[in-house]
């Protein structure tokens, strides 16, 4: 591995160098750039000045030539010249500045926390951001300054510039032809502007940091922090007794809380989680108003005024990239709303169909009533599923990659973890519709022989004769043989056949044993007496022949019942007819005693 990493890190080391030095390469090249720029339209500033000497030359020429028609033709000859070379100087200089302002960079002057003015264009030898430090150690000189006057800024100008002088003797700044250029302005107007705005800044700044001014700030702060701690102590007050009366008030949550018929939380939990609510509200209530009573205290001082916006910024722009969010939201929002009314209508319309389908106030040919109820939920089913890929598009960053991804990932694990319980719903759909019993009936599932309590989309639950609940899963349902031993009994049918076999000697005649076996499934509680009872001769053995008692019953859940009282009346008829019931166990043991 290292053999093979070193290359590559070196590789990546070359293109890292390689990028860095293509940057410094740019940097340079935009940099002498507008230092060539800078140089050409300080060469047209020089020209131009030199031009405006000729000129004035020219002009004194001209008054002097009045009676020398010639002379005075060409001198005004060369002024048109000049004045159309001045011409396209000046559009030139346009496209200088023009390409300069693309890249240039703007340095402050600035005074504190006050920005002043910009300085765009270099002077001489001095650059744009030497001059704007120059000027504001200046300016900062003339704010401490104990004597300062404000009438003592003055203008002056001389042949091609203008200077802001305090005094008349000391120069604050110079504005040259190219700074008039850049802000396309005469060099006397800025001085101006910048003059207003030097007197204007250092006077409201001197006045904001005097000694009754900060003597006011604090008093101030302490009238803020006596109002802040007084409004905390109110919302102390009011959130204690708010807590003393949802404790007092407790009686009122004896219900606990309870959505439909789910109980969800106990009085007791229910007291403890308003209380611990009441608590939060309060903690951060008192947070807030601390909080914002921090750029209140910060706008007080100069120095730390700034920090004023940044602070609101941190709760407002939240609550205000929120507001708008939920404002552009609405019409989705109310395009949902409309598409689940529609719905909800819809179902409410299904579900009374069905439902007057499952009392049979409404047939349909071939439709069972114990089908309406299943085929409604499949039914709901599909339309919230159809409901819900509509409303998908109008839900809140629905189109996001984040969003997208994860209902991707939600779905692929629902699909990975959820095949068995979809094979359950699918194998409880068949069984639906198969119609293999109903609730209450007598059932035998594999091994599992009890009533059906409950059968739903996942799993039927069946209550053994021992009071046993067993959970069968649909699939299993399906999979294996189901006996169902109330079908026949339901509807006017024949009922179902409860029956069992007993061994008599071949010395018994058939028909004595006939009538015994009939007149006891006779006497057997809910054996019917029609159809009648019948016996069956099920095999000739050894020593004895098998009889089979067969008898209708409509209580198929009562076997366990109906089968013991037709053994005690099989056992008593037959010990008063003195007839022995044979068995194999019973008589190896007779023979053994004889």
């Amino acid at each position: 591995m290292k053999v093979t990493s070193t290359p590559i890190k070196l590789l990546a080391l070359w293109a890292l160098m390689l990028s860095a030095q293509l940057l410094f390469a740019q940097n340079k090249q935009e940099q002498d750039q507008i230092a060539l720029n800078e140089a050409l339209l300080m060469k047209d500033q020089q020209q131009k000045h030199i031009d405006s000497l000729i000129k004035i030359k020219i002009e004194n020429e001209l008054l002097e030539a009045s009676g020398n028609i010639k002379k005075t033709k060409a001198l005004q000859a060369q002024l048109v010249e000049m004045a159309k070379r001045d011409s396209l100087r000046n559009l030139q200089q346009l496209k200088e500045i023009a390409t300069l302002k693309k890249n240039a960079k703007g340095y402050a002057v600035h005074l504190n926390k006050d920005t002043l003015f910009y300085i765009y264009t270099r002077m001489g030898s001095f650059k744009a951001e030497e001059r704007a430090k120059a000027i504001t150690q200046k300016v900062r000189l003339l704010y401490e300054d104990p004597f300062y006057s404000a009438d003592s800024l003055s203008i002056k100008a001389n042949d091609d510039s203008y200077d802001l002088t305090y005094k008349n003797n000391t120069i604050i700044l110079t504005i040259a032809n190219l700074d008039g250029l850049w802000f396309s302005k005469s060099n006397a107007l800025l001085a101006k502007e910048y003059l207003s705005i030097l007197k204007k800044t250092i006077t409201e700044e001197r006045k904001s940091h005097s000694l009754t001014n900060w003597l006011k700030r604090i008093g101030l702060v302490i009238l803020v922090l006596l109002l802040v701690i007084a409004i905390v102590k109110v919302i102390n007050y009011i959130f204690s007794h708010t807590a003393r009366y949802i404790s007092h008030h407790k009686s009122k949550f004896a219900n606990g809380f309870r959505i439909r018929n789910v109980h969800i939380l106990t009085a007791q939990h229910l007291e403890t989680a308003l209380l611990k609510l009441n608590g939060a509200v309060k903690i951060l209530v008192i947070l807030l108003t601390i909080y914002l009573s921090l750029p209140l205290l910060f706008s007080i001082f100069p120095e730390t005024e700034d920090w004023t916006s940044t602070l609101l910024n941190w709760i407002l722009s939240p609550l205000k990239a929120t507001s708008l969010a939920i404002v552009h939201y609405l019409p989705n929002f109310f395009t949902i709303m409309v598409i689940y009314l529609i719905f909800r209508y819809v179902l409410k319309g299904v579900k009374y169909f069905f439902h007057e389908v499952k009392y049979r106030r409404i047939t349909l040919r071939g439709f069972h009533e114990d089908w309406a109820m299943p085929t409604f939920n499949i039914l709901r089913f599909i339309l919230y599923a159809f409901m819900l890929v509509i409303i998908f598009p109008y839900l809140p960053g629905s189109s996001s990659p984040a969003f997208q991804g994860v209902s991707v990932f939600l779905g692929i694990l629902i699909s990975l973890g959820s095949s068995s319980a979809i094979g359950n719903i699918v194998a409880g759909l068949v069984i639906t519709y198969m119609r293999p019993f109903k609730l209450g009936d007598r059932v035998k599932i594999g091994d599992v022989v009890g009533d059906v309590l409950e059968k739903n989309m996942l799993v039927t639950r069946i209550k053994t004769i021992k009071n046993e609940d067993i959970t069968v899963p649909n699939s299993m349902v399906l999979s294996s043989s189901t006996i169902n031993f109330s079908s026949r009994t339901k509807n006017n049918g024949p009922g179902l056949i409860v029956h069992y076999t007993v061994t008599i000697g071949y010395d018994v005649p058939w028909k004595k044993v006939y009538e015994l076996l009939i007149s006891a499934a006779t006497k057997t509680i809910h054996i019917e007496t029609t159809p009648t009872p019948f016996v069956l001769q099920t095999g000739l053995d050894n020593f004895s022949i098998s009889y089979q008692i067969n008898a209708y019953t409509h209580e198929a859940n009562l076997q366990a019942l109906i089968y013991s009282n037709l053994l005690e009346n099989i056992q008593d008829l037959f010990n008063e007819a003195h007839i022995e019931i044979l068995s194999p166990h019973y008589n190896v043991i007779r023979q053994e005693e004889k």
